[in-house]
Parts: C-alpha cells; structure tokens; sequence
C-alpha cells in the first residue's frame, strides 16, 4: 500500500455523516490503485457490498463494466495496471427512501487533486454525472450528451454511464452506444493496459 492509498484508507471525515444516514455506517475507505496503473477508472462512490467486501465494483455494475472493457476479473483487480478513484471512496449510505446517497464532495476536495497529482495513467475512464461534472470542469451537459461527445475527449478520457443494471432502459434507448463507442472502449481499453 502507497503512502496515498494509507492515509486515503484511515479517512475518517465523514464519519459523523454516515452516522447519520438509514445505514448508521462507519467509513471504510476503498483505495484500489497504484502509481504504475495505465488506466484510471473514476466512478461515482462504492455501494453497500463493496462497503462490506472492500473491493471495488464487486457487484453487478462491475460485472457490465468489466463486460464493457473487455476485461477478465483478473485484470480489472490488477492494481498495477488499472486504479479505481471514485467520486468519494467509501460508500456514502442510503437515504430515508434507501436510496444511495450522493457521493459526500468533500471527499472529491480531500483527495482528488493527490490522487490526479499521483497518477499518469494512459487512458481514463469517466463513469456516471458525478464524475463527469467533476472531471470536465463543471459540465452541465447531461450524461447522455457528454456519452454521446465521447469523441471529443479521445485520446485519453472516454465518457461512460454509471453500468448499473437501473440504466438498462437507457442502454436501450441509446443504440448508438453498444454499436459505436463499445468496440472503440475496448480497443482503447486494451491498448492501454498492454
């Protein structure tokens, strides 16, 4: 474990707010990179199992992205090769209704600028509009249209929905994405953990 990844897993500033939500959880920080990645994934914040288990996307979603990438397990847990920096590292709590929470932004003001200063990867994929506000200063272009100008963030940032199965729907209301930028993510993808 990096110096990074050490002090990013002992965080604790959240902990009165996870208190707070319907879960009453403590913090459990997931720093899953190293300095020698090729490709950044950065995503929203972990959920409830990746809370419990401390991997991340060990879920279904993980499941599509790994899918999406054309990636086994194996090379997706790979630290040495890919870095998985959310929004917020751990798992934020469900709300009142159970619905997730959104990612808290002082995480993202703690540690974001570390973990871009610590970081060189070759490709970087932006996963969901948490993310892609952040990342592409502030966009307020919805997740559709800055999937949709994925084009224009090539070579090294390629735009992604969040891969729960909730956006199905969109998945089918968006052709476009399976027939064009999929083979291109996973070229990409490859080539850039080679």
């Amino acid at each position: 474990m990096t110096r990074l990844t050490s002090k990013i897993s002992r965080c604790r500033i959240c902990a009165d707010r996870f208190k707070a939500t319907r879960t009453a959880h403590a913090p459990r920080p997931v720093a899953w990179f190293e300095e020698t990645a090729k490709l950044r994934i950065i995503g929203q914040a972990p959920g409830m199992r990746v809370h419990e288990t401390g991997l991340p996307f060990n879920d279904r979603s993980g499941d599509r992205l790994r899918d999406w990438m054309g990636v086994d397990r194996d090379t997706f847990y790979d630290r040495s090769l890919i870095a998985i920096t959310p929004m917020a590292f751990c798992f934020p709590g469900y709300d009142a209704k159970g619905a997730d929470l959104p990612p808290p932004r002082i995480c993202a003001r703690t540690w974001a600028d570390a973990v871009d200063e610590f970081l060189s990867p070759r490709l970087t994929l932006v996963i969901g509009g948490y993310a892609q506000k952040h990342h592409f200063s502030g966009t307020r272009t919805s997740v559709t249209q800055t999937v949709r100008d994925w084009r224009d963030h090539l070579p090294r940032t390629i735009p992604l929905p969040h891969p729960s199965w909730r956006n199905t729907a969109w998945l089918r209301n968006n052709p476009w994405f399976e027939d064009e930028l999929l083979p291109v993510l996973k070229t990409q993808v490859a080539e850039a953990i080679a």
